[in-house]
């Protein structure tokens, strides 16, 4: 479990939703792989308005009937809706497709137009009606974090979502150590980069060494700090057994080593890459 400020404890690994409910033939497989990763004790499902349109939320309202107790759920509102009622509208439709009547932690998506204070006040509202339990934000750099921090709610932040794999390590410069100052969770989405770093030759040379998979290595690399949380995106059984498997992969010293020789830690400076 990842502790954030807030008393706020949730699971340091889950799934990912981003493209599920676009292709109604892989409607059932991805219900499926969510019940899965339940099964496994992938016990956090990050989804978002925003994910088709809607359609990924559905997805996991089916894949959680009857075993809500079972999940910390997250979704995210658009920052176009982000106004103070757009804000409040926007969860109640998520929590229709969701068929559940709260949301665990609901995040702003990106940084938006309408006053930060006027998001800030929706969440507080959703939290006292109890549609949801608590909030943050995604793709916040440093910048926009000390913002936020310092306009009322701010405060109440504990995580922000951000772009997180071997190959995208921007957040390392300042950002990390900035939010685990503040006792701000980090969840990291894309810890495969995609699927784009799961060839490299490191990577696998790592993953052979502990009898285990690229992809498991990849994941276990972005959990070695105690604020981060993992969200890694799988439908097939056997990626979905090899997410779970991925906590019990201790990466040694020399791992990391050559792992920073093969994708090098951020210059100072580099910003924040979003997907």
């Amino acid at each position: 479990m990842v502790s954030a400020r807030g008393g706020v404890s949730l699971p340091a690994l889950g799934l990912g939703t981003w493209k599920m409910g676009e292709k109604r033939g892989q409607r059932q497989a991805e219900v499926a792989a969510l019940q899965y990763g339940l099964d496994l004790g992938l016990g956090l499902i990050d989804t978002a308005e925003m994910y088709a349109s809607g359609g990924a939320e559905q997805i996991v309202g089916e894949a959680i009937r009857g075993r809500r107790d079972e999940v910390y759920l997250v979704s995210k509102v658009l920052p176009n809706n982000a106004s103070r009622e757009g804000t409040i509208k926007a969860a109640e439709r998520s929590l229709r497709r969701l068929n559940c009547d709260h949301i665990d932690l609901y995040l702003l998506h990106w940084s938006s137009s309408h006053p930060l204070a006027d998001t800030l006040e929706a969440f507080e509202r959703l939290i006292g009606d109890g549609k949801i339990g608590r909030y943050g934000v995604s793709n916040y750099d440093i910048v926009e974090m000390a913002d936020a921090m310092a306009t009322s709610g701010g405060e109440a932040i504990c995580v922000n979502q951000i772009l997180y794999n071997p190959a995208q390590r921007a957040i390392e410069d300042e950002l990390l150590p900035w939010c685990s100052a503040q006792d701000i969770a980090l969840m990291a989405y894309s810890p495969l980069d995609q699927g784009s770093i799961l060839q490299d030759t490191v990577l696998k040379q790592i993953a052979d060494s502990h009898g285990v998979t690229a992809a498991m290595v990849a994941v276990a690399w972005t959990l070695r700090f105690p604020n981060m949380v993992s969200i890694p995106k799988a439908t097939a059984p056997a990626h979905i057994e090899a997410a779970a498997a991925a906590r019990e992969v201790l990466l040694t010293d020399d791992d990391l080593t050559a792992i920073d020789h093969a994708f090098p830690p951020p210059q100072p400076g580099a910003r924040l890459a979003i997907y």
